[in-house]
């Protein structure tokens, strides 16, 4: 399947077939193109928590109003982020690069996010964001749907999975093989509401 076709076909899945599973492989190659995704000074500071255990999964679906698709799909991901990857040795993240670019990039990290809490969190959900959205298209790429989700308790899913301190959780990730397929789409605004050229109109 080609890039438009994939970003024209995913749709948000709420039904799976709970006795489809994924390959050792096929998630392997999901997340190998997520973590290729684009981060802030490439921070990568995206962490990705696959819950298998079936426990695990039934005590998130209960902390996630009981929704089927945390129990029910193929792979359940839980997308989170390191809010202090900046610091945490930041050279890693630059190794290839000639060392007049890592110097200047590595001590260009810390001055920018410290003292910063708001911005070491908006940073987060970037790029949890962006990773997540090349997770749904390569998994419906491959032929599988997902579903975004936001509807849980973020402290208790913190808590099931043993969260560090300064993480944080973006969303969870349901992938798998449709079992019913989504209502139509709501509804897509048109452009001329959302496509602004050099400012805001004034009305």
């Amino acid at each position: 399947m080609d890039t438009f076709d994939a970003i024209e076909q995913r749709r948000s899945v709420k039904h799976f077939e709970p006795n489809h599973k994924l390959t050792d492989n096929e998630l392997k190659k999901i997340l190998s193109l997520a973590v290729l995704s684009p981060t802030s000074f490439n921070m990568q500071n995206w962490r990705f928590v696959i819950v298998k255990d079936k426990i695990l999964r039934k005590q998130i679906r209960a902390a996630s109003w009981d929704q089927a698709q945390v129990t029910d799909a193929s792979i359940l991901l839980v997308v989170c982020a390191d809010l202090k990857s900046w610091k945490k040795d930041p050279a890693q993240y630059w190794i290839n690069v000639p060392k007049d670019t890592q110097d200047f990039l590595v001590s260009s990290m810390g001055p920018f996010y410290a003292d910063n809490e708001e911005l070491q969190r908006d940073e987060a959900m970037r790029s949890c964001g962006i990773a997540a959205q090349t997770i749904m298209l390569t998994a419906k790429s491959m032929g599988y749907d997902s579903n975004p989700m936001i509807g849980f308790d973020p402290n208790k899913v913190a808590e099931i999975i043993n969260l560090p301190k300064d993480h944080i959780i973006s969303m969870l990730i349901a992938i798998g093989k449709q079992a019913k397929p989504p209502m139509p789409r709501g509804g897509q605004l048109p452009l001329e509401k959302v496509v602004f050229t050099d400012k805001f109109s004034q009305e």
